[in-house]
């Protein structure tokens, strides 16, 4: 009997071993997508996701401002960043099957479900890209700390649909648009093909995952009469817990539907 959609997405969730999870998203995205373009209709059912997802044992995780600074330019720094990222994709993998699986009371579209099951299958994918870089430099992802933030945002929006969309792909994915750039430039020089080739793939999928949150998001502005983009500010401000700095890619970030006057606004705010 095939599980249901919310099933495949407590499965991924619960499940500690990081290449074990992103093995199980792909395959659920795989299913899913099957049996849409066959017209058979998968349940969505029902689910209570924990707070938080299983983790593995290693990386030990800890507070941003504890976690080491390597210099960019090293081979260890590019190592640091390389997990880092990893660890980006992980918690992203498992962000996108939490909307799926949390927010059961919200009636959607099936199309939102076939965007976020599209993201998760994405980031398992870019999760698997980082680790093959970082095994060829000898290292894998758990060898480092990594930062223990990451699923705050989750958390803080576990009840509010609309502030998980306006913060999570529309402020911290987007900030990847913004950041990714520099890092395949740091790559470059360091004439290391296969982590620029990985980032390219990331950066060029993750405009759509940007997209598909600023679409939610305005469709649910749209059915419940609210203006977005003071909307948008109001949620970022209750939930989001750092400032919003530039410089902005703004081509992407317009690219994914978002607006200069839903970011630069908050960045006044936190200059005053």
């Amino acid at each position: 009997m095939t599980p249901t959609l919310r099933d495949m997405a407590m499965t991924v969730l619960t499940t500690a071993d990081p290449i074990e999870k992103t093995a199980l998203s792909r395959e659920y995205a795989q299913v899913w997508r099957d049996a849409r373009a066959a017209g058979r209709d998968i349940p969505l059912g029902t689910a209570q996701p924990p707070d938080y997802p299983a983790r593995p044992s290693q990386p030990e995780l800890l507070p941003p401002r504890d976690v080491p600074m390597r210099k960019p330019g090293t081979p260890e720094g590019r190592i640091a960043m390389l997990h880092a990222i990893a660890h980006i994709e992980l918690n992203a993998v498992d962000l996108h099957w939490d909307v799926i699986a949390r927010f059961g009371d919200v009636d959607f579209p099936m199309g939102f479900y076939d965007d976020w099951v599209q993201a998760a299958d994405d980031e398992s994918k870019h999760f698997s890209l980082m680790e093959a870089c970082l095994r060829g430099h000898g290292s894998h992802y758990g060898a480092l700390p990594a930062h223990a933030g990451m699923w705050v945002s989750a958390v803080d929006t576990k009840d509010d649909i609309m502030g998980r969309l306006a913060v999570v792909p529309m402020v911290l994915e987007a900030r990847g648009l913004d950041v990714t750039p520099g890092m395949i430039g740091l790559f470059k020089q360091a004439k290391d093909a296969d982590a620029v080739a990985a980032l390219e793939v990331i950066y060029a999928e993750e405009v759509a995952h940007v997209a598909y949150g600023s679409r939610w998001f305005h469709f649910l502005c749209g059915r419940n009469n609210l203006d977005p983009t003071p909307t948008f500010h109001a949620l970022v401000r209750k939930y989001f817990h750092a400032a919003l700095k530039p410089p902005f890619n703004e081509e992407k970030r317009a690219e994914a539907g978002i607006a200069p006057d839903f970011y630069w606004p908050l960045v006044e705010d936190t200059a005053r």
